[in-house]
């Protein structure tokens, strides 16, 4: 159900918001570089100004405490606009490109030019950090911008739809709640491009809803990202950087380590370590809440049906929708666990005997968002990571390449379309306009037709 309802004076339609947002940009208030660095400061200062209110949104939607609000959802689209604005000037200059022979004299540039009106649907896993940060992007390069938020996260859904336009331009930005038909109306509407995040099933019905516009998207997806670990790699650190990333938002990450394929010869000693790991980081706290009934009975059911031994955890709390740190040894290939993203804090564990085995595993499988390889052997890991398709690759970590703004971070197959982050963000929300310059001055007429023998042997010649 929408929060607005069309028509109606409490609120403009979505249609009246795309409609403002189309003509604040065929009026060109968007492309100056300077209105888009205010637009990068306004997020500057929304995420500096209004840290406390976000961290109690964030703790009422998904019972985060302050600082992991901070260091989930607020530290990275900082970042990524500090960065921005940083090189906002230099993605923006045209990019001079040679001329074949058959051209001269002549001048060819590239020159970046924004889309239109970007639509940014945000998940409700990090729902500050994946609408801001893909907000970032469409800013940067000159687009106006409609943000849906999650509707799943009521309170930060609301938190974005009344203070994060008093931050930016309220004639190229608008906010519109509302949940999947809200968003397939969106995009009837005909906007410029759409930047999903969330589920592989959603995502597919939003590339077919853009299709019939002939809208580009970007779908940040996901998918069970593996982790394979050598028999040479530091297991102390290995089990720290696996735990510590997967344990984040009780395992409600995209790029998490979904399960982790292990040689033989040390799968006893890293199972463990990490035990002992996971103990460790959740003594203090306890189990975090998964965000909803759905989720929870979904995940509850996984531990259900795993054939696989139980060796740290399993325990579910219904009225509190918690489910503790789970690892998992040896479940079935086939059992959901090993097929389903899990989303959550449950870690599968797999042995295998060589290398081979395990990119044959990971690679009969939809490609990843991450592939998480852990040895000393770096001609052993570049093999993996050349060997196995993924959205992204980390060596002797998890998930950090999706911190570092330079790298552009997207999905393939199954796990994603496009690339945002940076630079590649920038580019991703313009267009990549191609111009030719010619002078008057050199005009051989031997171009021109009637081609006689002798024309037709230079022009072949030429082109």
């Amino acid at each position: 159900m929408t929060s607005q309802t069309i028509g109606s004076a409490a609120a403009p339609s979505p249609a009246e918001t795309v409609d403002r947002l189309k003509a604040a940009f065929r009026a060109g208030r968007t492309r100056p570089v300077e209105w888009r660095e205010t637009q990068l400061r306004g997020l500057l200062r929304f995420l500096d100004e209004r840290e406390g209110e976000i961290a109690e949104a964030l703790a009422r939607d998904l019972g985060r405490s302050a600082f992991e609000a901070w260091f989930g959802d607020i530290a990275p689209p900082r970042n990524e606009a500090a960065h921005a604005l940083k090189h906002l000037r230099r993605w923006m200059r045209p990019r001079r490109r040679p001329v074949p022979l058959a051209q001269q004299p002549a001048r060819a540039r590239i020159q970046y030019e924004p889309l239109g009106v970007a639509l940014v649907v945000a998940p409700w896993n990090y729902p500050v950090n994946l609408a801001l940060g893909p907000m970032v992007a469409a800013f940067a390069a000159g687009n106006a911008v409609v943000l849906k938020p999650s509707e799943i996260a009521p309170a930060t859904s609301r938190l974005l739809a009344e203070v994060l336009p008093t931050y930016l331009d309220p004639e190229a930005f608008g906010v519109v709640e509302g949940d999947g038909p809200t968003t397939q109306h969106l995009i009837s509407l005909g906007v410029d491009h759409v930047f999903f995040t969330g589920g592989t099933e959603v995502g597919r019905k939003i590339m077919e809803a853009a299709a019939k516009t002939l809208t580009p998207v970007i779908l940040e997806l996901g998918g069970k990202s593996p982790v394979i670990v050598a028999e040479d790699a530091d297991l102390d650190v290995t089990a720290r950087r696996i735990a510590w990333v997967k344990l984040m938002n009780s395992g409600q990450t995209c790029i998490a380590p979904d399960y982790v394929l292990v040689h033989e010869s040390v799968k006893d000693d890293l199972v463990a370590r990490l035990s002992a790991v996971v103990t460790e980081f959740t003594s203090a706290e306890g189990p975090k809440r998964i965000v909803n009934r759905r989720q929870f009975d979904r995940l509850a059911g996984y531990l259900g049906q795993t054939r696989g031994s139980i060796v740290l955890g399993g325990e579910t709390d219904a009225d509190e929708l918690t489910i503790a740190p789970t690892i998992v040894v040896d479940p079935d290939p086939s059992e959901p666990v090993m097929t389903e993203e899990i989303f959550g804090p449950i870690l599968p564990i797999v042995s295998y005997r060589d290398v081979d085995e395990a990119m044959e595993f990971v690679n009969g499988r939809p490609a990843p968002l991450g592939l998480y390889v852990f040895t000393r052997d770096t001609d052993l890991a570049d093999r993996i990571v050349d060997s196995v398709p993924a959205g992204g690759a980390v060596i002797n970590h998890c998930a950090i390449h999706y911190l570092m703004p330079e790298l552009p971070f997207g999905g393939v197959g199954d796990s994603g379309i496009g690339a945002y982050h940076g630079e590649a963000g920038f580019q991703a929300l313009s267009h990549l306009k191609s111009v030719a310059v010619k002078g008057f001055a050199v005009d051989p007429r031997i171009v021109y037709p009637p081609y006689g023998r002798v024309a037709q042997a230079v022009m072949r010649r030429l082109f």
